[in-house]
């Protein structure tokens, strides 16, 4: 990821999500949480993020990133498989290719993709996210601000209009301001254009300040 300065907060208690995920999403997230509080700090973003945030949204996988603490990869998979997961790929090099371990949870059949935190704008997630009740399994979830931002990054229509339907529910809330700093600053870093544009279209008309 792009290192870029934004202000961190600390870790908020837990609060009860809008939208219950379902129920193999839980399952595999107790049976993921076991392993995660023994590798250190993460998050839950993506699909299953939106969900508990309470924008409708179908998901087939979870996906969360992770400090792995020690950096030992084939370890934590060990571990991963020993708690009831199976690795996706079996090219050795893929993890250091790609930041990414692909998973699948036996019990589910539910995929799980660990995505291995960087320095810079993950860090800065990583102390935002704070912890929830999705479904009855505590884990922490990304900052709605930092989804937003992760999702217009990613660029995607279905990522805009998650990206829409999270500042409808919930930009009253998020601090605009810091959103656009770090759009900014991530226009700079990747030599894009786009990404400002963005976050102003998914406000919506005479909404440029908050």
């Amino acid at each position: 990821m792009t290192d870029v300065g934004i202000s961190t907060h600390t870790y908020a208690s837990p609060s009860s999500s809008i939208v219950p995920v379902q129920p193999a999403a839980v399952e595999l997230l107790t049976a993921r949480s076991k392993v995660l509080s023994r590798w250190g700090r993460w998050y839950v973003f993506g699909a299953h993020a939106v969900i508990a945030y309470g924008v409708p949204r179908l998901s087939a996988d979870v996906d969360v990133t992770v400090d792995l603490v020690p950096n030992e990869p084939e370890r934590f998979a060990r571990e991963m498989e020993a708690a009831g997961f199976a690795l996706r790929v079996d090219d050795p090099d893929f993890v250091r290719r790609t930041r990414v371990m692909p998973f699948v949870h036996l019990a589910t059949a539910m995929p799980l993709d660990v995505v291995l935190a960087g320095s810079g704008l993950e860090e800065e997630f990583l102390e935002r996210a704070r912890a929830v009740d999705v479904g009855g399994a505590i884990v922490p979830l990304i900052d709605a601000g930092d989804l937003i931002i992760a999702k217009i990054l990613a660029g995607r229509p279905k990522d805009l209009e998650d990206a829409r339907g999270l500042w409808g529910l919930r930009g009253r809330d998020l601090d605009a301001d810091r959103i656009r700093r770090t759009l900014e600053l991530l226009e700079e870093a990747l030599s894009q254009s786009d990404l400002l544009t963005s976050f102003e279209s998914i406000q919506g008309p005479g909404t440029r300040e908050n």
